[in-house]
C-alpha cells in the first residue's frame, strides 16, 4: 500500500478501512466517496478504522470518522478503531471521537463485536 491509498477489507458485515500515513483534506474526499459506495453495495454493520500506519490527521479526518459514526448509528451499526499511536489517539480524544467509538489494540479484537479492549 502506498502512503496515500486506502485499502478496504470486507469480513462478512464488517468493513475494515486501512488508513494511509496521512489522513487530511487532500485524500479525505476519496475516502468519503469510496466508503459511500461500499456501504451502499454491502450490508455493513461495523466499520473498523486501522490507524496503524497513520502519523498525521487533520480536522477533515476527524469529520469523516464522526460522519461514519453517525451513519452507522442510524443503521444500528457500530464503529471501532485500532492501531492509533499516542498522537493520533490524542487528536481523536480532542475531537470527541474517542467518546463515541471503541478503541482496540488489535484488528481481531476490533472486528469481533464486543471483543475485549
Amino acid at each position: 500500500m502506498n502512503d496515500t491509498a486506502f485499502l478496504y477489507e470486507a469480513r462478512g458485515r464488517v468493513l475494515v478501512i486501512h488508513l494511509p500515513k496521512e489522513l487530511d483534506h487532500h485524500n479525505s474526499r476519496s475516502l468519503r466517496y469510496e466508503t459511500d459506495l461500499l456501504l451502499e453495495e454491502n450490508y455493513i454493520s461495523r466499520i473498523v478504522f486501522d490507524f496503524s500506519k497513520t502519523v498525521f490527521m487533520d480536522s477533515t479526518g476527524i469529520g469523516i470518522l464522526l460522519n461514519r459514526y453517525k451513519q452507522m448509528q442510524r443503521s444500528g451499526g457500530t464503529v471501532a478503531i485500532y492501531g492509533a499511536r499516542a498522537q493520533i489517539a490524542r487528536l481523536l480524544s480532542i475531537g470527541g471521537v474517542m467518546k463515541l467509538v471503541d478503541r482496540y489494540d488489535t484488528k481481531e479484537a476490533a472486528i469481533a463485536e464486543g471483543g475485549k479492549k
